[in-house]
């Protein structure tokens, strides 16, 4: 029984081991096919790699070609397979097909071409079953280092030929930019093409014959700030590429006035445009709550809204409309901002404010504090900010008109004086000097002539009445504040004599015919000025008739041999 037994288990212990052999054997032959699989397959992988590669550049070459109806050059294309079938491409050219840039037209200007889009290097991914059915639908391309010029139109027309089909179908879902330059070449003598640094560009295929969604971070310089635009671009006009239709809205924020000589503030605006690339018109707000001048430092709430188109030909803008608000006062504006090539901007501008306030204005361009006056304003003014890098204060060049109503000094001094020339003006010297302490100050007129340039307002003219007397002065206002002048004559209802009282009233009474204008009142020589802040009002002994010009070199030598007197 016990040999039975141990017989038993001796033909187990061989089956079981046949068994194992069995299984073994069969491992092995699984692991040597997917092994000859596998290398195989990597054998498969590197030649179609290897192979695949010249009818992809082909086919990248021949899409793009189809896709901006213009020659393409690549330098070279390599297809990895060591990081998962990645496709990198260097050097990427799209020359122009027409147009001043086109290569004949250039070489006869003896210059250089430089294509019409270039890109550094870009990598996608695809995949081998792809590569195999000669296909790439390709989800996302990556390109860093790209630069599109958009030639000025001449009219002249290329025939072009239609270019093969590739034999690897290429399709795009998205394309990721870094580092993007977009340049609107124009076609004005001395005029700088337009420049826009796009930080990153997210374009997505919609279709064929359809225009590209798009996402841009655009870097402008001056003033500092960061814009974003969305929109649609295309489908691509080849033969005249400023043609290719842009619209879109866009976010410019966090920007920096500072960056911009003598103003001050962080502005923020938003927008739409649309249009061609030759040609968009812009519509848009800004919100500025701290905008300011150098010159005063005094900030205020600047908001407006605008009409413009950007002309691709020039480089120019052309503001249609401008509807702002400063302060309490509302305007409206429109003009042109010219680029000047090797300068910056020049800007042209018609202003009409036919119901603002006067101290909105003296406190954006003037120093002193409070404003010198108060009251309502109509504006008529041409402003010109040449180009240059002088503050804006000072190459700021106005001239225009004004006219003011229930105009009060802020000075209490000044306003009693003018309280005070009201009563006596009016034949009653004896409430003067009440109304000179009084509170209830005297509501004026004033029309004003004026021009500014270098931070001085000069006053052709100046018609200021009150109760009893008009006002007729012209004179000089630095915006620093720090002295003025003003010197005319005064004309009044009363006579000389009736304006005073007492024995100065009978002193007087023998010259009421020499003041006397047209038989009536009196007609006397004026003079108003200040520094600091202090005003004056006077008699004018000397320089009565004096011209702007000639006030302004007045209070230059006075300056002058003050600053002389001061080293003594």
């Amino acid at each position: 029984m016990a040999q039975t037994e141990t017989t038993h288990e001796a033909a187990k212990g061989v089956v079981g081991e046949r068994r194992h052999r069995t299984r073994n054997r069969w491992l092995i032959a699984v692991g040597a096919v997917l092994g000859v699989a596998l290398v195989a397959l990597g054998i498969t992988v590197e030649y179609v790699a290897r192979n695949a590669g010249p009818l992809l550049r082909s086919s990248v070459v021949e899409t793009l070609s189809s896709r901006f109806h213009s020659p393409v050059e690549l330098d070279s294309l390599d297809i990895s397979v060591a990081k998962g079938l990645q496709v990198h491409g260097r050097g990427l050219r799209i020359l122009y097909l027409a147009g001043p840039t086109q290569p004949d037209v250039a070489e006869r200007q003896g210059r250089a071409a430089p294509p019409m889009l270039s890109v550094n290097e870009f990598t996608f991914r695809t995949t081998l079953n792809d590569l195999l059915h000669l296909r790439a639908n390709i989800a996302r391309v990556d390109v860093d280092g790209m630069e599109l010029r958009i030639p000025p139109r001449n009219g002249r027309r290329v025939p072009r030929e239609k270019p093969p089909a590739s034999r690897i179908k290429l399709t795009v879902a998205k394309i990721y930019c870094r580092n993007v330059k977009l340049v609107i070449e124009t076609s004005v003598a001395g005029k700088e093409p337009l420049r826009f640094d796009i930080r990153n560009l997210e374009l997505t295929e919609q279709g064929p014959d359809q225009p590209l969604l798009y996402v841009a971070d655009v870097v402008n310089p001056k003033p500092v700030g960061d814009v974003r635009a969305t929109g649609h671009f295309g489908p691509w006009q080849g033969d005249d590429p400023r043609a290719t239709a842009l619209e879109g809205r866009y976010t410019y924020e966090h920007v920096d006035l500072n960056s911009i000589k003598g103003l001050g503030g962080t502005l923020s605006s938003a927008g739409e445009f649309a249009g061609r690339l030759g040609h968009l018109t812009v519509d848009g707000t800004t919100s500025t709550p701290d905008f300011s001048l150098d010159v005063s430092d005094h900030p205020m709430p600047l908001e407006t809204k605008f009409e413009a188109f950007v002309d691709g030909t020039t480089g120019d803008t052309t503001l249609n409309s401008v509807e702002a608000q400063l302060g309490q006062s509302k305007f409206k504006c429109s003009g042109k901002i010219e680029r000047i090539a090797g300068k910056g901007h020049d800007i042209a501008l018609t202003v009409g404010m036919p119901q603002g306030r006067i101290e909105d204005i003296l406190r954006l361009v003037m120093k002193t504090s409070p404003a010198l006056m108060r009251g309502g304003m109509a504006l008529q003014a041409k402003v010109h900010i040449p180009p240059g890098e002088e503050r804006v204060s000072e190459k700021l060049e106005l001239a225009g008109t004004m006219r003011m109503q229930r105009v009060e000094f802020t000075s209490s001094k000044l306003q009693g004086q003018v309280d005070s020339l009201s009563k006596r003006a009016q034949g009653k010297p004896g409430e003067a000097k009440a109304a000179a302490a009084g509170d209830a100050g005297v509501a004026s007129e004033m029309a004003v002539t004026f021009t500014m340039a270098h931070a001085m307002l000069m006053v052709q003219s100046l018609e200021y009445k009150i109760p009893g007397a008009t006002v007729n002065l012209v004179g000089v206002y630095p915006l620093d504040g720090y002295a003025f002048d003003f010197r005319g004559h005064v004309a009044t209802e009363a006579t000389a004599s009736q304006m005073l009282t007492g024995w100065k009233s009978m002193l007087m009474k023998p010259f009421d015919g020499m003041l006397q204008k047209d038989g009536k009142g009196a007609d006397i020589p004026i003079e108003i000025s200040g520094s600091h802040g202090n005003f004056d009002v006077g008699f004018a002994m000397h320089g009565k008739d004096e011209t702007p010009q000639q006030m302004l070199a007045d209070m230059k030598a006075q300056s002058f041999l003050r600053r002389q007197n001061q080293y003594r």
